[in-house]
């Protein structure tokens, strides 16, 4: 998620039907096991779904972490706007520039998606059964925290190869940016050389950096998406309850059915925003490290938020939230839609199809 958090792909509460509050309606066979057992499915169907939100909605994740990190990247500058920044990508690199990093963020997104929705069902389920006062949110607070911290062994070496394709571009505008000094860091020191593709990313920051470099900003991104899922859950929950009790209330006797995959595409989306824009000045910060290379502007994540804050105010901390936000609700829209469509159109098939196997 996601992406997702971000870029995470995007992490989201799956939507169900209005019976449960996470699991969705599967069929049941008494005869005989499925090929696919359900908590794989899981796995699987939040491995596409994510790669899929994040395919769709990459060039806005490029706009904002290059609005991000102008601070680093031009110094004491004027920034740019969003307007301003979407004029820059297209003529220094036309179309393709939007789309710089998308191997390693899909990449991340496959792993983030898949161990956030195979996780956080049987986690919340252990954690209900063996711990009652955990019940609703908490239980789904704590179990998508833990989706997201296992997916960040994979996401976070992504999103830093990522993001510093995104803020490359071209090798002519890098070089470019060089030459005139545009690179905020420190006097006689390179920033980093430019990629030119995924594994030439990861290798080189495995090269000059080791482990450390290639989870540059771990913590903040813990410290961001943790928060992220829990709210994000939350909200789609108190949505859904909200959803029904209006039905009930002003629709008492309406036939009236929504699928799953719709409920998704509308909740999922909200919730998606809602959590982006709450959760944006963790994102600046987790951006602004993981961009900086072997720059020493920001010495760590507390020296992050002090220097933000004393040099921009809160518009710094929240630089980006619009990109953000516009990238979370299609993109948590579209991640719940997919997986809601595979679950109701391919699990029952599979289910069906072990059935005949084993008559």
């Amino acid at each position: 998620m996601a992406s997702p958090s971000g870029s995470a792909g995007v992490r989201a509460e799956p939507c169900v039907g209005a019976s449960s509050t996470i699991s969705p309606i599967r069929p049941t066979l008494s005869s005989a096991p499925p090929l696919l057992p359900p908590v794989w499915r899981e796995f699987v169907w939040g491995a596409i779904a994510g790669a899929f939100g994040e395919g769709m909605m990459h060039p806005v994740d490029t706009l904002k972490t290059r609005l991000q990190s102008q601070a680093i990247m031009s110094g004491a500058k004027a920034q740019k706007n969003i307007f301003q920044m979407v004029r820059t990508v297209w003529a220094s690199d036309g179309l393709r520039g939007f789309y710089r990093g998308i191997s390693p963020g899909v990449t991340g997104s496959l792993a983030t998606g898949a161990t956030y929705f195979g996780v956080i069902e049987s986690t919340k389920t252990w954690l209900e059964n063996n711990n009652p006062n955990l019940s609703g949110h908490w239980s789904h607070f704590i179990a998508g925290g833990i989706g997201d911290t296992l997916g960040s062994f994979i996401y976070v070496p992504c999103e830093v190869m990522k993001q510093r394709m995104q803020v490359q571009g071209s090798s002519k505008s890098w070089a470019l940016n060089a030459t005139k000094g545009n690179v905020s860091q420190s006097p006689g020191t390179q920033m980093y050389g430019y990629y030119n593709g995924m594994f030439h990313a990861g290798s080189s920051i495995w090269r000059d950096h080791g482990v450390k470099g290639l989870y540059a900003g771990y913590g903040s991104t813990l410290a961001r998406d943790v928060p992220f899922a829990g709210l994000m859950v939350t909200f789609y929950e108190g949505l859904k309850e909200l959803t029904v009790y209006g039905k009930r209330k002003y629709l008492p006797d309406s036939d009236l059915q929504v699928s799953n995959s719709f409920e998704g595409l509308v909740l999922g989306g909200l919730s998606g925003g809602f959590s982006a824009y709450l959760t944006t000045p963790l994102d600046v910060i987790k951006t602004r490290l993981q961009v900086q290379g072997s720059t020493t502007r920001y010495d760590g994540w507390l020296d992050a938020i002090k220097k933000t804050w004393n040099a921009e105010g809160v518009n710094g901390l929240f630089k980006g939230s619009v990109p953000r936000i516009i990238w979370y609700i299609p993109a948590s829209a579209f991640t719940f839609m997919a997986v809601e469509f595979l679950r109701e159109h391919f699990n029952e098939k599979t289910d069906t199809d072990a059935e005949t196997a084993l008559n």
